[in-house]
């Protein structure tokens, strides 16, 4: 079988971990006889160096004629005194824009060997973590209405946080399908002891959970949901947020794991076209000093096998490698804590796609 894949490396590292994703996708096509045929397109920091804009609409068209998206990461101090809509991070909004990328999939689990790594308390995650982050991706306050007004205390900017029924209804689907295949647990996070928009989410999530009854759904308020994670997230399975909750939600969900470099993440589309990236930035500081931990690259990769491609056993035959090189105690420099094996970012790659 034969699969187009748009590849962006990006700027900083990510040229260096998405050439060690491609290598372990490679050999998963040499091990089950697949063909992954690739194109690399520039976004980010690299476009506007090569052609003075952060998302080319070359870059646009090769991702629409393409099965699926596979993402290094983008931005870097280099562009930071650019205009807020001119900066290589409003590539990402106008690729979920572009490619209708509306449900962002955040998993956060702990992986035994690297337990150590969280901050919190091993009794806390005993028995091992595994939540998924369901993040509606292209709506809410990152999207709406926005600008600068005269008040009676002087200059003010504001920016409108709005979900339309159709939104929240089709997040709330992915959630409760993804429950449907793991534990049959939803958690609804919202603000809706005060914001409207988030009564709003809170019924439709109500009305689509009866097509679910084998699910159960609890709602949290995000403040509450923020303080549950850290003192006791095995309680959760699927969480479903907005955009802006799920922003700051799947940045702390990644970060109890203690690993942000072993964490993948998808953007979905209507049916089964997606974008694929680890949750980390571009590390500009390390770029090309094979010190990056292109691990989550690599999940990534094996996100794309099995929610786009449908192919579950090349999927679990990647994550199956990662762990059995994480028993063998190879570690980057992110995770190295004096014992085991220090390597580089190459090896990594390298090991994984041995592994399998």
């Amino acid at each position: 079988m034969n699969y187009n894949i748009a590849v962006i490396p990006g700027d900083g590292i990510g040229p260096d971990i998405v050439a060690q994703a491609v290598l372990v996708l490679e050999k998963v096509g040499e091990k089950f006889g697949h063909t992954f045929t690739l194109k690399n397109v520039l976004a980010g920091g690299s476009a506007i160096d090569a052609t003075g804009h952060c998302l080319p609409q070359e870059t646009i068209d090769v991702c629409k004629a393409s099965d699926a998206v596979l993402l290094g990461a983008v931005g870097g101090p280099k562009w930071d005194t650019l205009p807020g809509d001119q900066r290589p991070e409003r590539a990402l909004l106008g690729l979920r824009k572009e490619l209708g990328l509306f449900a962002n999939l955040r998993p956060a689990m702990i992986f035994e060997e690297l337990a150590e790594a969280s901050p919190l308390k091993a009794e806390i995650l005993a028995g091992g973590l595994d939540i998924v982050v369901v993040r509606e991706l292209t709506g809410g306050i990152y999207f709406g209405q926005r600008g600068t007004k005269e008040t009676d205390l002087g200059p003010a900017a504001y920016d409108v946080e709005q979900y339309a029924e159709e939104e929240v209804r089709r997040i709330a689907k992915v959630a409760f399908d993804m429950a449907r295949k793991r534990s049959r647990h939803v958690t609804s996070v919202d603000k809706a002891n005060v914001l409207e928009s988030s009564r709003l989410w809170r019924r439709v999530v109500a009305e689509v959970a009866k097509d679910y009854p084998e699910v159960t759904l609890d709602n949290l308020y995000v403040d509450n949901a923020a303080m549950q994670l850290v003192r006791n997230p095995r309680q959760f399975d699927v969480i479903v947020t907005s955009n802006i909750f799920g922003d700051i939600l799947s940045d702390e969900a990644s970060q109890i794991t203690g690993s942000i470099g072993m964490l993948p993440s998808a953007s979905l589309a209507k049916g089964n076209f997606g974008m694929y990236e680890p949750i980390h930035g571009s590390a500009p500081d390390i770029a090309g000093q094979d010190k990056a931990n292109p691990t989550a690259t690599i999940l990534s990769v094996a996100m794309m096998l099995r929610y786009t491609f449908g192919l579950t056993a090349e999927a679990d035959a990647i994550e199956a490698a990662v762990k059995a090189v994480l028993s063998q105690g190879y570690r980057t420099p992110d995770l190295f804590t004096g014992q085991g094996h220090l390597v580089g970012t190459a090896e990594m790659g390298r090991r994984i796609a041995d592994a399998l």
